[in-house]
């Protein structure tokens, strides 16, 4: 190597030995900000704790069912013979009483003249044979006839009694077959469409092969039918054994609620009036039925809806807000607060909701300082920021009105 080269080294080594300390020193600060940085950390994150509601709750089962009519008629005649006339409107409420059908008449009057024409000739025959039998009388007391004589003449007074009451009943069936001509509504509700126009034959009577000529059915009350299975039925029945009213208890008008499918809450309240008698075999399920006030004419026959019955007696519940529900995988908890201002979850049992608020049936104690708000920024065991809420008021009962059943 040069001497020219050796001086070039040197002045490297040099300026190496120079900016060394120079590093040294700038890593040793880094290292110190670094370490500080995560002596510090970021502050906890701040969450808004309360206590859970305390109220009377009771838990409801749903059920799905539809509507039938309370009475639902067939209108048929009782007479044969022409249609004469249809006197409603396809659809129309009609009241009990309303005429219907008319079927022509002139026939049935003329069987009811003829008919009360017998009669006035069976009258007249009871009055010669009356006036007969009481000539006999004298007669046979002036030995003018003889006993067997007497006797065909109060036998003959006796025959034309006995035809006038027969007269009698064809009369009074004939007016009543004039007065079937004539079809009106044996119970108020809403009819259906006419089955057979005017012009038309009609059988009538009360053989199978008579005319249908239209149905009718109740709209106000009306029956809401569903079907609940044996285990449901066996929980309601200790209820009942336990003096609670209950849906099986028969006859106890339990209160129940209804929503139809367009609808959120439950709004519509009737009561139980009807449990059947056997559990179906091939189902395992038991019929029951509730009433409904039906006055605006919304409830239809047929129409679906979903019912929700009482499953349980009054019990002190304990609720928060339902936002504060975690899940892990299939289990739920909710983050509590402890002195420290550490959060730890707790495995809860879910009730129904009431309003925004859901019932806690297990896992959950009335003093705990449950997270409601920030719990998405908290994990478990990790230390907070607490900060008390304002005490909830508790879930009206019109409210509570609109729980539903959680599965």
């Amino acid at each position: 190597m040069n001497s020219r080269g050796t001086s070039v080294s040197l002045a490297i080594l040099s300026l190496l030995r120079r900016l060394a300390p120079l590093a040294l020193a700038t890593l040793v600060v880094g290292c110190g900000q670094q370490q500080a940085q995560q002596q510090g950390g970021p502050p906890p994150p701040t969450v808004t704790i309360a206590k859970p509601v305390q109220q009377k709750v009771v838990d409801y089962d749903e059920y799905v069912g539809r509507f039938t009519a309370v009475n639902s008629v067939e209108v048929r005649a009782r007479v044969s013979g022409y249609l004469d006339s249809v006197d409603f409107k396809d659809g129309q409420m009609v009241k009990q009483g309303d005429l219907l059908f008319t079927i022509d008449k002139r026939s049935f009057q003329n069987a009811l003249e003829q008919a009360r024409a017998a009669l006035t000739q069976a009258q007249t025959n009871v009055i010669f044979t009356k006036a007969d039998l009481e000539r006999g009388q004298q007669l046979l007391r002036d030995k003018t006839i003889t006993d067997q004589t007497f006797e065909q003449r109060a036998q003959a007074a006796r025959n034309a009694e006995a035809a006038v009451a027969g007269a009698q009943a064809a009369v009074r069936q004939a007016e009543l077959d004039l007065q079937f001509t004539e079809l009106r509504a044996p119970v108020n509700g809403r009819i259906g469409d006419r089955r057979v126009s005017p012009g038309n034959l009609v059988t009538g009577g009360t053989a199978g092969n008579t005319t249908l000529l239209a149905t009718i059915v109740s709209t106000d009350p009306i029956y809401f039918e569903f079907t609940f299975d044996e285990a449901s039925f066996l929980r309601y029945e200790r209820m009942a054994a336990s003096g609670d009213r209950d849906v099986a208890s028969r006859g106890a008008g339990v209160d129940v609620m209804l929503k139809l499918i367009d609808e959120k809450d439950f709004m519509h309240k009737g009561r139980m009036d009807f449990v059947d008698n056997v559990i179906d075999r091939t189902t395992g399920t038991i019929r029951g039925r509730a009433v409904f006030v039906n006055a605006s004419g919304v409830f239809t026959p047929g129409m679906f809806a979903r019912v929700r019955v009482p499953a349980s007696p009054p019990f002190d519940g304990l609720l928060v807000p339902d936002v504060a529900i975690g899940s892990d995988q299939a289990r739920k908890f909710v983050l509590v607060v402890g002195p420290d201002n550490v959060a730890h979850a707790k495995y809860v049992t879910l009730g129904q909701l009431v309003g925004d608020l859901r019932v806690i049936k297990a896992g959950l104690a009335a003093d705990d300082n449950v997270v409601v708000d920030g719990v998405a920024r908290v994990r478990p065991e990790q230390k907070v920021t607490p900060q008390q809420q304002q005490q909830k008021q508790p879930v009206s009962k019109t409210s509570a009105n609109g729980a539903t059943k959680t599965d």
